[in-house]
């Protein structure tokens, strides 16, 4: 080799592992990646915990007409003792379980077996250290209720140990007094999970018998949210309860927090309302009722507080949900859209250049895109694109597809991944089902296959119909887009994900970040596959309450930061499509309010507020109802950068969501929508299984708008491409059960008051479904924080 060919290698080489370097510095700092290796794994398992019965899904009464059976356990739990380790009502408890760590107090979880079932518990020396001495196990992964006096420090605001204060205590004002802030804060578990109680140091208080003298009698039970698959406990820190909610403990609020309601944790809504129950129980029987209970959290913590209010009226008495979604599992149906889009963009479609600006691809997606963010993949695609040809025409910009939901996909469906296996063993990874479905199996059911069921389905989904009848697009890419976008692979025929750092591997030679190797994909000559539901799970999810179907009485002020242009995953139209929920359901939504504001301001105090009059007047005239309380000023609003309302009113969220013209704060914080949507579904977002429909029949509709007649020239290939029909989005689901789920004539419990539900049914606006000849068209991370601000 020459001198000059050695130096080209040389540099060649030099370039390479420098991209290499950089792809996986930038990698460990940024992206989603495998946990760590812990001290102490789950090891084993009770017998039969990980055996895979085929099961009916679920088909019992919906939870809003459950009665719940009654508490048998003592309330309070005392300071030493341990809390309920079995759910009341949700069912038995789930194997393996990994268990959290409690940084309140530094404690190892309780011994509960020497059988070696869960994690192993180290004996302690002298000094209080961890031992390499086993000296037991921890299936459940209980620990004993303790309580802990932080205060707030004037040296820099942060939260101390009382026993740590040096003449630094800062002061607060709470019912017209000032006093201490400092914090009593009783941490334990109940149901397996951590939970939290936060609330200012009474008069005289000592820690077994709290007083509630400053306490404003409001409490705030705390949601949080992530995306998680169950089987592990959770963490619990001080901060999660006093720094995240250091305002509100200013102002007298109680805080209640349990890692049960986090969805970081799991997403089986009857365990999160078995262990809030419960939380309120231990709460209220330390202080007493509250005057009223309100919920706040964020994106999975809004699920919870949208399901609550459905299925379980009584449990909280207002919501303020962030960043929200009205539920978990009819995310699926449009985020499963994601990757078989993004691969077709860039790779089955490579050669149309159209899609190297992200922007373009949000006309078949629906989602926001941005050509001018910058992906946290795009290191990891340079560095494949050494490799594999197919990361090197990546697109300007990004997509919500790829920043929100790549990665969570197989994280919920596929069941030989899972991003913390290193809490468990080889041998119980090996055995395990990870995925959402086989969490809730019992809401699911199962087949003879041992996988549990899936609710995801696209069969006669037209992906792109508005942008072909809009012009977006033209036919052969129409038809070349549905040939090639098929479905996920079944459960048994999935394969273990090649995601770098998300499945351990250093180097991105086998990368995939569509998880193709899971799709049936095709083309125009042989048209891809196309997934189907399994009926009988969409029923059993509708019937468990996992589905918000809209029917809450409650005050809400749906509340959330614009990110759409981020382009994040907690996008701004979840907000209307649990608004037109509740429309449908009820025939007006006037007890949700939607706040808006830029990312720099946080209208918390100002929703808390509003909320607090709104309560009061209900306190007050509870047989004027809720709408009937609604304060003067209570209204749909948009907030600037510095918290000045931009517009406020009834129509300020107008737009092409609900047909109308585009109102003030529509027009500053633009809505997208979602690749169903596109293909013609409602705004609603919530048609598992669609009703099928002749081709023959569509093209006599005219739902192809201008192109009809030349879509009827090539018949044949949409016959092949959807033979057995396209989606007809005039009809309702054809999975959802026809019987009434929740009568309306029932009372429900609003800061402990009767409150007769109100439904207006004969005033019911149209609902955003799609006319005979019509598209309708609704434009609209691991971790479960967006915004530091916003929590």
């Amino acid at each position: 080799m020459s001198v000059r060919g050695a130096w080209f290698v040389t540099v060649f080489l030099l370039v390479v592992a420098g991209l290499l370097g950089l792809g996986a510095w930038y990698g460990y700092q940024k992206l989603p990646k495998v946990h760590g290796k812990v001290n102490a794994p789950v090891l084993g398992v009770p017998r039969g915990a990980l055996d895979y019965p085929a099961m009916p899904a679920y088909a019992g009464l919906h939870p809003r007409m459950m009665e719940r059976p009654p508490e048998y356990f003592p309330f309070p739990i005392a300071i030493g003792e341990v809390g309920p380790v079995d759910a009341l009502f949700a069912g038995a408890s789930r194997y393996p379980f990994f268990c959290g760590w409690n940084a309140i107090t530094g404690r190892q979880p309780l011994v509960d077996n020497q059988a070696g079932e869960g994690v192993p518990v180290f004996a302690l020396d002298g000094d209080g250290h961890k031992t390499k001495e086993v000296i037991g196990y921890s299936r459940d992964c209980s620990h004993a209720t303790e309580v802990t006096y932080f205060y707030r420090s004037t040296r820099d605001g942060q939260f101390y140990s009382l026993h740590e204060a040096r003449n630094d205590v800062q002061k607060v004002t709470v019912n017209g007094r000032q006093v201490d802030f400092i914090v009593r804060v009783e941490t334990g578990t109940i149901n397996r999970h951590f939970y939290a109680i936060a609330v200012l140091k009474g008069e005289g208080e000592v820690a077994q018998v709290p007083n509630s003298s400053n306490w404003n009698r409001r409490l705030i039970y705390q949601f949080r949210g992530g995306v998680g698959i169950g089987w592990r406990q959770g963490n619990i820190s001080k901060g999660d309860i006093t720094t995240r909610r250091v305002d509100q403990l200013a102002r007298g609020y109680a805080i209640i927090y349990s890692t049960a309601n986090q969805t970081r944790n799991h997403y089986n809504i009857w365990l999160a309302e078995d262990a809030a129950r419960r939380l309120k129980k231990q709460f209220e029987a330390l202080y007493g009722e509250p005057m009223y209970t309100v919920g706040i959290g964020g994106s999975g913590g809004a699920i919870q507080q949208y399901l609550f209010a459905q299925n379980a009226p009584g449990l909280l008495d207002a919501a303020i949900p962030l960043y929200s979604y009205p539920d978990m599992v009819t995310q699926t149906i449009y985020a499963f859209d994601c990757e078989p889009l993004e691969y077709f963009f860039d790779v089955l479609d490579a050669g149309n250049t159209r899609w190297r600006n992200a922007e373009e691809r949000s006309i078949i997606q629906g989602l926001s895109a941005n050509s001018k963010a910058n992906s946290r993949f795009d290191l990891m695609s340079m560095a494949a694109g050494l490799f594999d040809s197919r990361y090197r025409s990546r697109a300007r910009g990004t997509t919500e597809c790829v920043e929100g939901w790549r990665g969570l996909v197989p994280l919920v469906n596929n069941p030989n991944f899972v991003h913390f296996f290193k809490s468990f063993s080889e041998d119980l990874v090996s055995k395990v089902h990870w995925t959402h479905w086989e969490n809730l199996r019992n809401f699911y059911g199962s087949g003879t296959n041992g996988y549990a069921n899936t609710t995801w389905d696209n069969e006669g989904v037209q992906y792109g119909l508005k942008a072909l009848v809009n012009g977006d697009i033209n036919i052969d890419t129409f038809l070349k887009l549905n040939a090639s976008v098929g479905g996920w692979k079944s459960q048994e025929n999935q394969t273990d994900e090649y995601l770098w750092f998300l499945n351990g591997s250093l180097l991105p030679v086998r990368l995939s970040v569509w998880s193709e190797q899971n799709l049936n994909m095709g083309s125009l000559e042989s048209p891809a596959r196309r997934s189907r539901a399994s009926l009988e799970a969409i029923k059993g999810i509708y019937r468990s309450g996992h589905v918000f179907l809209g029917d809450v009485e409650i005050p809400i002020i749906d509340l959330r930061h614009y990110l759409d242009k981020e382009p994040d995953m907690h996008h701004s139209s979840a907000s209307f499509t649990a608004r037109e929920r509740i429309r449908r359901a009820r025939g007006h939504a006037d007890n949700q309010l939607i706040w808006v504001s830029h990312k720099e301001y946080y209208p918390l105090d100002e929703a808390l507020d509003m909320i607090d009059r709104w309560m009061g007047n209900i306190i007050r005239d509870p047989a004027a109802g809720v709408v009937g309380n609604r304060p003067a000023e209570a209204s749909d609003r948009c907030f600037d950068r510095e918290g000045n309302v931009l517009a406020a009113g009834p129509e300020v969220w107008d737009g092409e969501w609900n047909r109308r013209p585009s109102g003030k704060c529509t027009r500053m914080y633009p809505i997208y929508s979602t690749a169903r949507q596109v293909a013609g579904a409602p705004v609603t977002d919530d048609v598992f299984k669609c009703a099928l429909q002749p081709i023959e029949r569509a093209l006599a509709k005219g739902i192809y708008g201008s192109h009809t007649e030349e879509i009827a020239g090539r018949v044949e290939d949409l016959r092949r491409i959807f033979p057995t029909g396209v989606c007809n989005y005039n009809e309702q689901d054809v999975a959802r059960p026809r019987e009434q789920f929740i009568p309306k004539e029932i009372p429900v419990k609003i800061a402990g008051h009767l409150i007769d539900p109100d439904y207006r049914q004969g005033k019911m606006l149209q609902e955003a479904r799609v006319g005979e000849g019509e598209i309708g068209h609704t434009p609209v991370s691991l971790s479960d924080e967006v915004n530091p601000n916003l929590k």
